[in-house]
């Protein structure tokens, strides 16, 4: 697998996948070098990505990983989780965040890779979403 910043040629092929942006915040989230683009470097095809932002600002938090269906439970996601915490550490920060509902399987994905529990967020129109959390 290859993993590379995302750029504009990767637009199209992001939002016909994530239907949890604002599809405008597409640009600026290339433009700020905060999405990858996961590839099969075999078939020279994109298998997936993945999109991260910053809470309060400050600490660094993993907002979506999205794998191709045919690519899942093929360790992409580890690959790039672990990839985009070793970028963050040679940023200096100490640690990152990531979210899920409860009703996801994610949740247990990330407990695999050392995220904790650190609270949870509930709306009147969602599942009660998962914050977790990670020293790396």
């Amino acid at each position: 697998m290859k993993i590379e910043y995302a750029t504009e040629a990767d637009y199209d092929y992001i939002i016909e996948r994530d239907r949890h942006i604002h599809q405008p915040l597409v640009k600026t989230k290339i433009s700020e070098k905060e999405i990858f683009i996961l590839w099969d470097e075999d078939e020279g095809s994109r298998v997936g990505w993945m999109r991260y932002g910053y809470f309060w600002d400050n600490l660094p938090f993993m907002n979506m990983i999205w794998i191709d269906e045919p690519y899942r439970n093929g360790g992409y996601g580890k690959e790039v989780v672990h990839h985009w915490e070793n970028l963050m550490k040679q940023q200096g920060f100490d640690t990152v965040m990531t979210s899920t509902q409860s009703d996801e399987h994610a949740q247990h994905f990330y407990r695999k890779l050392g995220y904790v529990d650190a609270g949870a967020l509930l709306l009147d129109t969602q599942p009660l979403e998962i914050i977790l959390i990670k020293k790396i």
